[in-house]
This record gives C-alpha cells, structure tokens and sequence, in this order.
C-alpha cells in the first residue's frame, strides 16, 4: 500500500551500534519540522527500536480493520509501523532470511499509509536479505549511509555503499556519529573515534556529508526516554544539527530528480 508515498528513504549502516535507529528517528521528526508528511518503518525484523525511542508502549497494537492489513501506530506526528508493535519486546525472532524477508513486505506492504511526502525505512545493519527485499519491492528514492569516524565502522560503511550501488538506489550522504566528545567539565574537544572519516569516504565515493554529531550523552537519554532531540529541543544544537542534514537530504532528492528529467535532442 506504498501508492500515496512520494518518496522513500532508506537509513542504513554496514554495522550496528553507530547510531543508525537514532538518525532514522530524528532524521524523519526534522523533515516533519520541515513542514512534511513523514512514515517510519522499521525494517529491523530481528531488533526493532523505534517503538522504544519513540515512546510506544509495549502493549500498543496496530489495528487491523480487516485481520490482513495494519493502521500506522501515530507517535509524535509520525505515521510508524514496527515488528515490535506484533510480538512483545522479549520474543526473539529466530527466523531465516526469507521468513525475515517476508515479514518486511508485509509490513511495507500490508501497512494503511496515507499521503505521505517521506516514508523512512529504519534498515538493519549489514547488506542482507532485508536489504535485498527493499531494493526488489519498494522504489527507493535513496539512501543515508550513518557511521562513526573510527576505520572498522568506515570499512563497513563502504561495503554499504558498494551494496546500494550493486541495487541501483543513489546514496544522498553519509551521517558521521560520535564525532566528537565534548567534555562536560572543561569543555575540552576530543575526537575519541577518530577525526574526518566520513569526509573521506563520501569524498571516496562522490558523495557528500550530510553532517555530524557529536558523542553526547542527551542524545542517548532522549532516545532511551522516548523522546527523541528533534522533539525534546526542537531549538537546541542537536536539533539543529538533524534539520540541516533533513535539508540537505531534500535538496539532493530535488537535484536528483532534476538531473533524472527527460533529455531533449535537437536535430
């Protein structure tokens, strides 16, 4: 039921723990700031984490007006849908590729989504099946590649890269995590994951940073509490910091399907 969605947007990572779930998250509320009609999906079928960082409660069910088909959960404006609303928070799910596969086009699929400018695709880590099912059942408009600055995350961040560009989705930019430690005490700047990584490597690939965000705890407790810093503070720093790189992710969509217009031949 993806018919009334303009655009879809994937957020991924070659691996985990870089923040990728933070920026889905925040990066979704600031094109909502931005005056857009905005979906989130979360595409982790193994760890799903929106319904935690956007404050659902665990007993919070889909309605299904039919028994085959779901209505969005809403949560702070955002239309959402999550394996975790369908199975309580502490069942695994020990599931092989294709039945994870499965499950992702069902909730892409099978989910009531209303006219939607932005439908954000919150992927798992890594360049699998999940992966592969997006690319095959859904248009993906392009994708956000989130890494950290230190040299393990960035090997994996290429890999993602090379991923998308193997399935023909554009990658609109990378977002650098933990970029910088900011001592709360002195105020001391300290690059503890190493300097100019994400830089490097949208330069590597004809990219371009969408931005950076720095080690600070506010953003793990924001996330952690169900509120996220787009919502928290809408006029703080951080918030500041995902808007631009929500701006930045919008102009290269609108360059993009500039560039991809018809090509006029005069003879």
């Amino acid at each position: 039921m993806l018919d009334k969605v303009k655009t879809i947007i994937a957020v991924a990572s070659g691996k985990g723990g870089v923040g990728k779930s933070t920026t889905a998250v925040n990066l979704a509320l600031a094109l909502q700031a931005e005056g857009h009609k905005v979906g989130l999906l979360d595409a982790d079928i193994y760890g799903p984490s929106i319904a935690m960082m956007l404050g659902v409660p665990d007993a919070q069910k889909p309605d299904s007006p039919d028994g085959k088909s779901f209505t969005p959960v809403m949560a702070h404006g955002l239309e959402t849908m999550s394996m975790a609303y369908l199975v309580p928070a502490s069942t695994p799910m020990a599931w092989r590729g294709p039945m994870a596969g499965g499950a992702l086009q069902q909730l892409l699929e099978q989910t009531h989504w209303s006219a939607l400018d932005f439908l954000v695709v919150d992927m798992p880590p890594g360049t699998g099946d999940i992966q592969l099912t997006l690319a095959q059942k859904a248009s993906v408009a392009g994708a956000v590649i989130v890494t950290t600055p230190q040299d393990i995350a960035l090997l994996d961040a290429k890999k993602g890269i090379e991923m998308f560009a193997k399935v023909k989705i554009p990658v609109l930019g990378i977002v650098e995590n933990m970029a910088v430690h900011i001592c709360s005490n002195c105020g001391h700047e300290d690059s503890i994951f190493g300097a100019g990584g994400g830089e490097k490597v949208a330069a590597e690939y004809q990219t371009q940073l969408l931005g950076s965000l720095p080690l600070d705890r506010r953003i793990r407790e924001r996330g952690d509490s169900g509120t996220p810093s787009v919502v928290a503070e809408p006029d703080g720093e951080i918030a500041k910091r995902y808007r631009e790189i929500a701006q930045k992710v919008v102009t290269q969509l609108a360059d993009q399907d500039a560039d991809s217009g018809p090509e006029i031949v005069f003879e």
